[in-house]
């Protein structure tokens, strides 16, 4: 080969190659060779089989500072690139390559320019002649800690799309899933494939807007400072389920573009539902229970019983339901085991219907509610416990009717009824009714109901003995 100190390379001709023929038009062979070199992201150098240096490129110049007028035409490595008592060893390591199929994979120690050193992870394979024998060596090499860091960064990749413990997600700049782990597809509730290219609102029933929001301000400004809860709610073959999701966000732009150019987002999330449901209920509950505290200590200052039993009712309306009833059975209480006959109540005491305020004492004349056979007050004190009715998902008419018929206000969607038990006796009812825009009564709400329940009836069991004293 024969050394060109212009260009850093050498070109090899063939014996029946004319010389400037070149496989393009325009630039010669070498002005090509030596920009597709010099374009390289991994430093290069070549060496014939003398292991003469005949090609050096600017990233290998980057790396150790040696130009390729200074490189190119020196043999080997020995007392400029590699100190003397190396020089045999990376020598030999290298030109073995002529002799080797395939490439060799080897970590030296190379001196830059500065006098300073490098280690550097090469790889070397043989140069083929025009007669398919061994005319030289190639040799691209970087260094060891940004071979590392890539091979750092392919292997996260690889783990957190196969063995992580929580959901990765690659979005594009269409926000449709491009790559999903396994994790992320069981948490869907479908296979990784077919998640791919779907938008979100097919796989998600609720939050598709919260999340899309997300990733769309991913894209345009960047990862927000702190993690995100979203809750939603996916459709799986058993029907929805509601989920909370802490999701933590990351834009990704190719490294290899001169501006940033956004290849879509890393959405890692993580199921938090039921530490978010637990914490949830122990506020629920802490709050519900300071509301009991608060009605004992009001209604503790309240001279007549019976407006005792209101503030226990006004307490209890606070986050847990919109209006509520309390019903007494006319004539007196009902023992247990004793013969009754057809159980009839007064209302005694209701939250208004209208504007909020505090609920109003009634019941003066004596006259019966009109409740319907079957209705849930006459079923709770027929049972001695308590009984959630609802109108369910029906059309608002027929909710409203079916509210009027069991002498509730119109807006009522959801009650519960809760006896009044006293000293062994049945006192009543109270009833709590909420409108549309809350859920059913569940049974942790039974347990906070039959507990405001309790105290109500102690409240009028003892205005009867008041009243009778």
């Amino acid at each position: 080969m024969s050394a060109s100190r212009r260009s850093g390379t050498t070109d090899e001709l063939g014996p029946d190659e004319p010389e400037g023929s070149g496989a393009a038009a325009g630039p010669d062979g070498s002005d090509l060779l030596a920009a597709l070199l010099d374009g390289m992201d991994a430093a290069l150098c070549a060496f014939d089989a003398e292991g003469v240096v005949t090609h050096w490129n600017r990233e290998a110049e980057r790396i150790l500072g040696w130009t390729a007028a200074e490189a190119v035409g020196r043999h080997g490595f020995a007392g400029w690139a590699v100190r003397e008592a190396d020089a045999g060893e990376v020598e030999g390591r290298l030109m073995s390559a002529m002799r080797s199929p395939g490439r060799q994979v080897h970590e030296f120690a190379l001196l830059t320019k500065d006098g300073g050193r490098v280690l550097v992870r090469t790889q070397s394979a043989a140069v083929r002649g025009p007669d398919g024998g061994p005319a030289g060596v190639y040799c691209a090499f970087s260094e060891v800690h940004t071979q590392i860091d890539l091979e750092r960064s392919i292997a996260l990749s690889e783990a957190l799309f196969d063995d992580a413990s929580w959901g990765v997600v690659l979005v594009d700049a269409d926000l449709r899933p491009a790559v999903v782990n396994a994790h992320a597809a069981r948490s869907l509730g479908i296979g990784r494939t077919a998640v791919l290219g779907r938008p979100l609102g097919e796989l998600l029933a609720q939050g598709v807007e919260e999340l899309e929001s997300a990733l769309t301000h991913v894209l345009a400004e960047g990862a927000p400072p702190a993690p995100a809860e979203i809750w939603v709610s996916v459709r799986t073959p058993e029907g929805e389920q509601r989920r909370c999701w802490r999701c933590g966000f990351v834009r990704l732009a190719s490294p290899l573009a001169e501006e940033p150019v956004p290849l879509g987002v890393g959405w890692l999330f993580v199921d938090v539902t039921e530490a978010k449901q637990g914490e949830q209920a122990a506020a629920l509950f802490r709050f519900r229970t300071n509301q009991l505290h608060r009605a004992a200590r009001a209604a503790a200052e309240c001279e007549d019983p019976a407006e005792a039993a209101t503030v226990h009712l006004d307490f209890a309306l606070a986050g847990f339901a919109d209006h509520a009833l309390i019903d007494r059975v006319a004539g007196g209480a009902l023992a247990d085991g004793a013969e009754n006959g057809p159980v009839r109540l007064v209302r005694v005491a209701a939250t208004p219907s209208g504007a909020p305020g505090p609920s109003l004492l009634g019941g003066q004349a004596g006259l019966p509610v009109r409740y319907a056979e079957g209705h849930p007050a006459l079923q709770s004190v027929a049972r001695t416990g308590s009984v959630r009715a609802g109108g369910g998902s029906v059309p608002a008419e027929a909710a409203r009717e079916w509210a009027r018929s069991r002498q509730w206000p119109a807006d009522t969607v959801h009650a519960l009824c809760a006896v009044l038990r006293s000293r062994g006796r049945t006192l009543g009812v109270v009833t709590f009714l909420r409108g549309a825009g809350r859920s059913p009564f569940e049974r942790a709400d039974v347990a906070h109901a039959e507990d405001v329940a309790a105290r109500i009836a102690a409240a009028l069991d003892l205005a009867d003995a008041v009243g009778r004293a």
